[in-house]
């Protein structure tokens, strides 16, 4: 069985997972339930030691034929995340790759380093031309995945499949063999990266990556603390962002923008609070770009639980430090409660 280190020293490992290992598996796995269960059915399924051990005998039979695996992650001898090939489909040329952890594996970059090597492995071993991630769009965690992985994410496949009692809304990622590694992630002299010419696919991941950042500092689910500082970074120090959900437009800068936001999702009277892009259409023009986006948020207000959406337009601007936010402006459509 091979074994691959996932840091500098031998703390974090990746290897296969086995149906030999299905105690440890399902003891894994009810740590992770709170997390994990809401997005991957499998692990609704594995609950019991006959069930933990079916999971993984279907990825050792799906190994066995070359059309899918499945991977952990070990931290200091404990399982506590993993990788997987949920389809492998090497006649057409593309893959899947999936991910998930437990707390105590959160927050090292162990997932995202791990999934690097499966899609290296997919490229560079197997001549893979695409690999894919499928994400429901409430999953912010695993969104943010794919953004770090340089992924795009094509379109939002709505109401697609059936899961605790309601249509759950999926997103397709992708990254093609061109586009691996993402610039500045080992490119070689040739790339257009590494010659000074920026291309339109680094541009588009820096984009996505900004927005992300900007709908990721507003997130107080799970006891995470929100973080809206990190708007300072994505702006210009002139940027404006705009609300445009009354009768007349309400403009602020950073400083006014941010600071009633922050004590609102740390003082209790927003919690549980996570918004995220369900799709976004991006033109680019040498130093300037625009972005148009359609989100849905969700959380308590006053402990009251709601569900919003709504559009955005944001202006982004080359500059000396990279890429940034120099506007955004926004309108809710009426929020409704759950």
């Amino acid at each position: 069985m091979f074994t691959l280190p996932l840091d500098d020293g031998d703390h974090a490992l990746l290897r296969p997972l086995e149906p030999w290992q299905a105690p440890e598996f399902l003891a894994h796995i009810d740590r992770a339930r709170a997390t994990v269960d809401p997005w991957i059915p499998w692990a609704t399924f594995s609950t019991d030691l006959a069930s933990a051990r079916a999971t993984l005998q279907r990825y050792a039979d799906r190994h066995a034929a070359d059309t899918g695996r499945i991977f952990g992650i070990w931290l200091d001898g404990t399982l506590v995340g993993g990788v997987m090939f949920p389809r492998f489909e090497t006649d057409s040329g593309y893959c899947e790759v999936g991910c998930w952890t437990e707390p105590a594996g959160e927050g090292r970059g162990l997932v995202t380093r791990a999934c690097r090597v499966l899609i290296d492995w997919a490229f560079g071993e197997r001549g893979m031309s695409r690999v894919e991630w499928w994400v429901a769009t409430g999953n912010t965690r695993s969104i943010e995945v794919a953004r770090r992985l340089g992924m795009t994410r094509e379109g939002v496949l709505r109401q697609r499949y059936p899961y605790r009692g309601a249509r759950q809304d999926s997103e397709v990622w992708s990254v093609l063999a061109e586009e691996w590694p993402p610039a500045g992630e080992g490119a070689s002299a040739g790339d257009g990266a590494a010659s000074g010419v920026e291309s339109t696919a680094g541009v588009q991941r820096e984009l996505d990556r900004l927005m992300g950042v900007f709908m990721d500092a507003f997130t107080n689910t799970d006891g995470r603390q929100p973080d809206l500082d990190a708007i300072r970074d994505i702006f210009v120090p002139q940027g404006r962002i705009i609300a445009n959900v009354g009768d007349e437009p309400v403009f602020y800068d950073l400083d006014a923008f941010i600071e009633p936001r922050q004590k609102m999702l740390t003082d209790g009277t927003l919690t549980e609070f996570t918004e995220w892009e369900v799709s976004a259409r991006t033109e680019i023009f040498g130093s300037v770009a625009h972005r148009f986006s359609e989100y849905r948020k969700s959380g308590r207000h006053h402990g009251e639980p709601f569900e919003g959406s709504g559009h955005k337009t944001t202006q982004y601007l080359r500059t000396p430090a990279g890429w940034r936010m120099a506007s955004l402006a926004w309108d809710d459509a009426p929020a409704t409660a759950r």
